[in-house]
């Protein structure tokens, strides 16, 4: 008799947990240095100037400074303030983005 080879396909249902790369944009984004530090220690999210909320855990060595918050931080922290007035009041008469 001869041999025959038993072949068998077994579905893998196992969950990939591997985290992305990191950003999607792949930016370096500023945020205030305090809350950088803590973040760094505790793992705690932060928000950049231009808005965007996430944990850091990249070297922003690697990656270009977004467009966004060099240009706010380029306003000043008066230019800021008036900026993000201007958004808010925007946002409340229902005119521009947010």
């Amino acid at each position: 008799m001869a041999s025959m080879k038993r072949t068998e396909t077994v579905q893998d249902e196992r969950t990939d947990a591997r985290l992305d790369e990191g950003d999607h944009d792949r930016f370096a984004h500023y945020v205030e240095k305090s809350k950088l530090t803590e973040a760094l220690i505790n793992g705690s999210p932060v928000i950049a100037l231009c808005g965007k909320v996430w944990v850091p855990s990249r070297d922003p060595e690697r990656f270009p400074i977004c467009p966004e918050c060099k240009r706010l931080f380029d306003l000043g922290p008066e230019g800021r303030r008036r900026e993000w007035e201007e958004r808010l009041r925007d946002a409340r008469s229902g005119g521009g983005s947010p």
